[in-house]
């Protein structure tokens, strides 16, 4: 996403070389969607991975339909669905997509008929596995007796918690979660001062940026990192595969956000952070 915002301007050589430095890295889930800069994102990671599709656990989603200026709908109904994977292939220049999310389920369509068109794209070999994003513990359950689903993506970060009341689901069913903006929307990650900003998006927690800088002098580290390691850590908590996807477009922050996996959080860091982000709010 952050690839094809304005702001970035990322061309293709710049993002290959950030995917095929993830790929060098061991972070081999890339992950996508038909919306991020309507269909250039994906244009740019099969770009990317025209020589290394074999390494990557290809991720993309549909469903997010873009009309003119900002405005957007949702769809899910059977056509759309075999419509959108075909269009995705072709964008990604590969025969099969690993992991294929639903952005969102429509409230018109019957979830049901939705996973069911999806698991066709798995049974022709399209698709290998299906997941679903923004999601209640309720409808993953309708959506996993109809087809086993792989994962669940949604926001998870020391800001934004309100998963956590669905988690426990995931963990029944055996499905794994992949949290986007782990680092808080990049406010647990900024260089600047964004505590104004902290407290509109996530009130209540204006004390997270003090305590991260404190943990991360600590370390010798920065502190998105510390945020970012706090995610992986949730695997340990609920006891269910935890696979963040922090966005970057730049090979140092990739860097940083890869290193962040091995940091491991002692107890006493892990009750400060919690001190400053517990409950499911945000």
């Amino acid at each position: 996403m952050r690839m094809t915002e304005p702001a970035a301007a990322t061309g293709p050589s710049e993002a290959a070389a950030v995917i095929n430095r993830a790929l060098d890295l061991g972070a081999t889930m890339i992950d996508t969607s038909d919306m991020y800069g309507r269909g250039r994102g994906e244009e740019l990671v099969g770009r990317a991975l025209r020589h290394r599709r074999d390494e990557a656990v290809l991720c993309t989603r549909f469903g997010v339909v873009l009309g003119p200026g900002d405005s957007w709908w949702v769809r899910g109904d059977a056509p759309f669905v075999r419509a959108s994977c075909e269009a995705s292939l072709k964008r990604l220049g590969t025969d099969v997509i690993d992991l294929y999310y639903l952005a969102r389920p429509h409230v018109d369509v019957e979830l049901e008929e939705t996973v069911g068109a999806m698991a066709d794209l798995v049974a022709e070999g399209k698709v290998r596995h299906i997941g679903l994003s923004e999601v209640s513990g309720e409808e993953l359950r309708r959506a996993h007796a109809v087809h086993p689903i792989s994962a669940v993506q949604s926001e998870w970060s020391l800001g934004a918690r309100r998963i956590e009341a669905m988690v426990p689901v995931c963990a029944e069913l055996g499905v794994g979660v992949v949290p986007f903006s782990p680092n808080g929307r990049g406010l647990l990650s900024a260089r600047d001062d964004r505590s104004a900003q902290l407290a509109r998006t996530f009130p209540g927690r204006e004390g997270l940026p003090a305590v991260l800088r404190e943990i991360a002098g600590e370390r010798g580290v920065r502190p998105g990192q510390i945020a970012l390691a706090w995610v992986h850590h949730r695997a340990r908590v609920w006891r269910v595969p935890v696979t963040p996807i922090p966005g970057t477009s730049r090979v140092d922050h990739l860097e940083e956000n890869v290193a962040a996996a091995g940091i491991e959080l002692t107890d006493d860091e892990l009750a400060r952070l919690d001190g400053v982000s517990a409950g499911t709010g945000g």
